[in-house]
């Protein structure tokens, strides 16, 4: 836990509204265990990215600090320091029990225990590659180059879950092998840049279902989960207005029956994004690594294709792949698609409510949770996200007592349940789009297209 450092003798204090006028980018103040710190110059250098500063900033962050951080961060915050301490600081008795559970796994060591989660994955992973690249090379079989599609599809999902997890905790015992197992998984498996993938996780960690600040949300024109996006509103994370215009409302109007379509093909946004972020004038660390890393991707991708004997066979491989693939994009989906949203900035000191309205849990058996990668626990990895998915089916039974203990939700629902209830946001929002009693902003295209006829 982050210990708490004497008050210095020339401590004063700042009031919680004088505190939140610092959250402005150059200006960018936090509160951790009522000290205030001056995060300012460190934002740069965050390894998280900018955007949970951003985010959090003018508020006390105790609980997200302590849920992102190991212990060992806490000595690098004294340089930070201003001196201050928040006037009338006070920890709420939700706050108080969600870090005396956190203290707790520490002590029982359920953040260092990484089991052989990651090294099964990894040997799935290299199977079910090698298993499609033998399949489109050693056989002329169109049936099983369509097989060899789909386990490719398997392979990019276990990439996934590599990247994710190594991209909350080290699933390595060795920092650099850790950055070799991102750089493979994600660049040179799959094509997609791990720097852009942390820097939009986080955020979505950070902001759990703020509409304007979690990007995981923002997917305009295709699908909206709440009717707020009709008033256009401002994603914080791409500093630009998502426009809800013509086009927007005819495409939401079917995004129910779209869902499904949309989420097979949802990588090709990840593969666009990696190269906008990698190609840009933003900060991205180990740039040169992760280029490289997708060049690799775009040499041996092709290559394969090319190795097939015509277009129908070569569309067929892409078609399987990017549809086995999709099962991924909807397991993330359903975690919160359904659940609650809200406009705005998250709060520090109602950090484990949002987190915990914003989730859905997938009840499973033990012998399937390798097909969720460990987010069917979404409730616990959103609330310890450094701890091996591993322990979460351990962890559940204490999470759910504290959920109860407060009266907070702790939601959970079975893989079809929870993909009717997905169906039914998008549903009632896309109702909702069909209203035309709503004004919208015009879109010149659209207004053209309907003056055609």
């Amino acid at each position: 836990m982050a210990n708490k450092s004497p008050p210095n003798p020339k401590t004063g204090y700042i009031t919680s509204s004088d505190l939140k006028s610092h959250n402005k980018a150059g200006d960018l103040w936090i509160s951790i265990h009522g000290q205030v710190y001056d995060v300012s110059s460190w934002a740069a250098l965050h390894p998280g990215g900018t955007a949970p500063l951003m985010a959090l900033a003018g508020h006390d962050v105790t609980d997200a600090f302590l849920a992102y951080h190991p212990p060992s961060t806490a000595r690098l915050l004294p340089p930070l320091s201003t001196n201050l301490l928040l006037q009338n600081h006070s920890v709420s008795p939700t706050s108080s029990d969600y870090r005396k559970l956190l203290d707790n796994f520490h002590k029982h060591g359920l953040f260092r225990a990484r089991g052989h989660t990651a090294y099964a994955t990894f040997v799935f992973m290299i199977a079910m590659f090698l298993m499609s690249v033998t399949g489109v090379l050693c056989s002329d079989s169109a049936w099983v180059h369509l097989a060899s599609g789909g386990a490719m599809g398997f392979a990019w999902i276990q990439c996934g879950w590599i990247g994710h997890d190594s991209g909350h905790y080290r699933i390595m015992s060795d920092r650099k092998w850790n950055w070799f197992a991102q750089i493979l998984s994600t660049n040179c498996l799959q094509g997609i840049s791990i720097g852009w993938w942390k820097w939009n996780h986080n955020a979505h960690h950070i902001a759990c279902n703020s509409l304007d600040y979690d990007p995981d949300l923002q997917y305009i024109p295709l699908l909206v989960v709440s009717p707020k996006f009709f008033n256009s509103l401002t994603s914080r994370f791409y500093d630009k207005k998502l426009n809800f215009d013509g086009v927007s409302r005819f495409l939401v109007c079917y995004q129910h029956w779209t869902f499904y379509p949309v989420m097979c093909v949802a990588r090709l946004n990840m593969l666009a994004q990696s190269f906008i972020t990698l190609f840009s004038s933003r900060e991205v660390c180990h740039r040169a690594q992760e280029v490289f890393g997708l060049a690799v991707f775009w040499v041996w991708f092709p290559l394969l294709l090319s190795c097939l004997p015509n277009w129908g066979e070569r569309i067929m491989f892409l078609l399987a792949s990017y549809s086995v693939t999709g099962i991924q994009h909807v397991q993330f989906s359903l975690n919160h698609f359904s659940s609650d949203v809200y406009v705005g900035p998250p709060v520090g000191n109602d950090w484990f409510k949002k987190q915990t309205a914003g989730t859905l849990n997938i009840s499973c058996p033990a012998w399937m949770d390798w097909f969720h990668g460990g987010l069917q626990f979404q409730v616990e990895h959103h609330l310890f996200p450094r701890m091996p998915r591993g322990q979460f089916r351990k962890i559940s039974p204490f999470v759910r007592d504290l959920c109860k203990k407060h009266n907070l939700p702790y939601n959970i629902a079975s893989f079809t349940k929870a993909n009717v209830f997905t169906l039914k946001t998008l549903r009632n929002t896309a109702i909702e789009a069909r209203d035309l009693s709503n004004p919208l902003p015009k879109n010149m295209v659209w207004e053209a297209l309907k003056t055609l006829g």
